[in-house]
Order: structure tokens, then sequence, then C-alpha cells
């Protein structure tokens, strides 16, 4: 199963998933999920004001119409029929110090409706991230996730991301602490 990194949009499909390359067209609904499953993530724990910060900031149509037309990014959207439940975004970009690895790739955004956790999609998707991370040229996969998601940070784990440090996330004029996980992509396998 091999995922194409061009503009075509051919779909990689299982049971009730399908998971493409998401296209400029796409940036509208993307960035209505982005949004909304950021807020159901991190919402709580954030002020209304830095929260709409980041999310107007991150999250419009013209941004996401950037990062879908930039060839230095892959981002992967799942539909289950007609209905986007899941996306993950790898990036060429540079590091924080802490990540040391050969052809450093980011897997910059991954988000999965609340619905479908459980069901087995994030580790279909992680390990479409995984190939993507490959086919822009990466040796080792590294994210940055918050540290007080033990969620996140534990299905990371399980798919084979080590921690490596500690890295800045700002969330409007908030400053928080993010840890960084990076993994060999040549040493790795899929998720389990």
């Amino acid at each position: 199963m091999n995922l194409r990194l061009d503009t075509t949009t051919e779909p990689i499909q299982s049971a009730a998933y399908t998971i493409r390359r998401g296209t400029p067209a796409d940036a509208a609904d993307l960035a209505s999920f982005a949004a909304r499953t950021f807020t159901d993530t991190y919402g709580d724990y954030n002020s209304p004001a830095n929260l709409a910060m980041h999310l107007t900031s991150t999250y419009n149509v013209a941004q996401q119409t950037r990062e879908l037309s930039d060839a230095g990014v892959a981002t992967l959207l799942a539909h289950q029929y007609t209905d986007l439940v899941a996306y993950a975004q790898v990036r060429n970009g540079p590091p924080p110090p802490c990540v040391g690895g050969a052809e450093p790739v980011e897997l910059l955004r991954f988000y999965v409706d609340k619905s479908r956790h459980g069901d087995g999609l994030a580790q279909r998707l992680f390990e479409e991230a995984r190939r993507a991370a490959v086919a822009l040229g990466g040796v080792t996969l590294w994210l940055k996730v918050w540290e007080r998601n033990p969620r996140a940070i534990a299905f990371y784990r399980k798919c084979g991301l080590v921690d490596v440090g500690v890295a800045e996330f700002f969330v409007g004029t908030d400053r928080q602490t993010d840890r960084v996980l990076a993994m060999n992509l040549r040493d790795s396998r899929a998720p389990s």
C-alpha cells in the first residue's frame, strides 16, 4: 500500500476509512475540522482569548491552503464516507536541538475525531504518516506533544517514538511545554 505524494487524490481504503493526500480544495473542510479537534483536545486547558488567537492564526482557510499547496508538507485526510474524521500533517523543517537523528521530518499535526478513538484509525493514519515522512526524505520522524496529554504520549510511545527532550509551544501568548518524541524510520516497524 503506497501513498502517492503528488497532487492526485488516489485513496487508500480499508474497512470503513479512506485516507488520501489533501489538496488545496480541502482547505475549508480541513480548517474547520482542525479548529474543532484542537478545541476538543485543548480548549478546556486554555483561556478563550489565547485559544481564539491560536485558532485564528493556525487553522484559517488561507493558512490551510498554503500548507496543502506546499510540496514540503504532506497532509493526509481520513474520511468515513464523506465525513472528515482524522488528519495528519508531516513536513520538512528544522527540528529542535534535542532531535539528533539524520534527515528529520516533523509530524506537525495528528488529530482523530473523539468519536473514532479506539477503533484502529489512529494506528492506520500513523502508519501512513510514517510512509509520508519517508517519501519526504525523512530518516528521523519527530513530533511535539503537550506534556499534559498522557493519552497522546502513550499512543506515540506505542508507535515506537521515544522521548528526546522538550520544546516550547505557544497557544496565543501562553507558553507551554511540549515533550519532543522521535524515532528512526529505518528501524521502525508498523505500530501494533
